[in-house]
């Protein structure tokens, strides 16, 4: 029988109210002076009731449902999930499927998925997994504006993700975006198990939507393709949106389309993710969703040292794609730092452009990325190698207000912070619909 990790090995801090925040500070971006790093995390372990629902987590899985993700030990605990709008009262059961898997020496948990709904919009529901054990709550997202998104990417599981995640737990969001690179398992599987529990107190309580990073690939020549625990643990809509791997797909939230891309999956002219990105883009209706964002994990627009040009192929190939759709934010991570871009496209300022976001610094255990290339390309308005997170508010159509909070020792710093007008309400949309239409249509 797998052990587990002690489901309280963190706590959230609830000592801020909300999120709170210190002003933008006299000193901040590359003279910043960062704290010391901090180690990984140890967890104890503890046996638990084998059919006791562990690493508890929720997704988007389309219009008006929700994934209930769970593992438990025994296997022949049943996937259903009772739910409800009163605590201790389900007046609803859904009944779903469940998986698992070995890698070398190690097997899997039961892995449960569950879809229940439909659900009601900005409503809080009281939910168990497997017919028995503790209850969870959820709160389902807005039908409208406004909307909030906590976003960071490269988590990992040291003393800065628990910080990190102290500071989104005390933030009032609806949904989480993360842009790969989950648990740094990196083949030491029981890893992926003390990371399910580590992100439980907030993944099962808002959705937590995410996208593959390299430290989710594990592959071993000739034994393992990759990403095993990844699909297996973290599966995402990707057959509500028309994709056929677990490694792209689409999901809409009041006004909001969001594509989350695979850096690590085929993505060239003759790829299914292409096929699949032009197709999903087709159906993109900006009067319904007049925001447009993208989520991938190696950034197109980067000037740190790190990985330098290795978007630059997936660029040269999606970039044209996203440029005609008029996206409007582009977010990813793999780097180790923060980094915003004014509007740019093809590696040069462009008023219908998108912006750029680097926002790989959730806590990782390799450390920041702290040398910057210089001078500043132009595109370039902010850039700081320091551990912490985003919050993306939609306020309306038109209108959506970014900031990033630095971890500064155990508080979150509001360091930048920018107002972002749509592209619909430019008129580049509009300037465009031929160009779209064009690529759209190629063979």
């Amino acid at each position: 029988m797998e052990l587990r990790v002690l489901l309280g090995a963190i706590s959230l801090s609830l000592s801020l109210f909300l999120c709170s925040t210190k002003g933008i500070g006299d000193v901040f971006g590359e003279d910043y002076v960062r704290p010391e790093p901090r180690g990984t995390l140890s967890f104890p372990w503890k046996q638990k009731g084998s059919s006791d629902p562990q690493q508890v987590h929720i997704s988007l899985a389309g219009e008006k449902h929700m994934r209930v993700t769970w593992i438990t030990d025994d296997q022949s605990s049943p996937s259903i999930v009772d739910y409800g709008t009163s605590s201790g009262v389900y007046g609803y059961t859904s009944q779903g499927e469940s998986t698992s898997y070995s890698y070398l020496l190690y097997s899997s948990g039961k892995i449960h998925h569950v879809v229940i709904g439909p659900l009601e919009a900005d409503t809080v529901y009281y939910y168990r997994c497997g017919g028995e054990g503790p209850e969870f709550h959820l709160k389902t997202p807005p039908s409208e504006f406004p909307i909030t998104f906590a976003v960071v990417g490269d988590l990992g599981q040291t003393g800065w993700t628990t910080t990190t995640l102290d500071h989104i737990g005390q933030c009032k969001y609806d949904v989480h975006l993360l842009p790969g690179d989950l648990a740094y398992a990196d083949y030491q599987q029981h890893l992926w198990d003390s990371f399910g529990t580590l992100v439980q107190p907030l993944a099962s309580a808002r959705p937590w939507m995410v996208t593959e990073g390299n430290h989710e690939k594990e592959r071993i020549l000739f034994l393992k393709s990759g990403f095993d625990a990844y699909n297996a643990r973290w599966k995402m809509p990707f057959k509500e949106s028309g994709s056929t791997s677990n490694l792209y797909y689409s999901f809409e939230v009041a006004g909001v389309h969001i594509i989350m891309l695979g850096s690590y999956t085929e993505y060239d002219e003759y790829s299914d993710q292409y096929a699949w990105l032009k197709a999903d883009l087709a159906k993109v209706d900006r009067r319904r969703t007049p925001w447009l964002l993208a989520l991938f994990h190696v950034p197109w627009y980067n000037s740190n040292w790190a990985h330098q040009g290795e978007g630059s192929s997936m660029m040269a190939a999606m970039e044209p794609l996203l440029y005609a759709a008029g996206a409007d934010i582009l977010l990813s991570g793999h780097v180790h730092a923060y980094e915003r871009s004014e509007r740019a496209y093809n590696g040069r300022l462009d008023p219908c452009g998108a912006v750029h976001i680097t926002i790989g610094d959730g806590g990782n255990r390799e450390g920041l990325a702290q040398r910057y290339r210089n001078p500043k390309p132009s595109w370039s308005v902010f850039r700081e190698a320091s551990f912490g997170h985003g919050e993306l508010k939609i306020v309306n159509s038109t209108h959506a207000l970014w900031s990033w909070h630095r971890n500064d020792d155990d508080e979150p710093v509001k360091s930048d912070q920018v107002w972002i007008s749509s592209l619909r309400s430019s008129g580049c949309i509009s300037e465009r619909t031929h160009e779209l239409r064009k690529i759209l249509m190629a063979p």
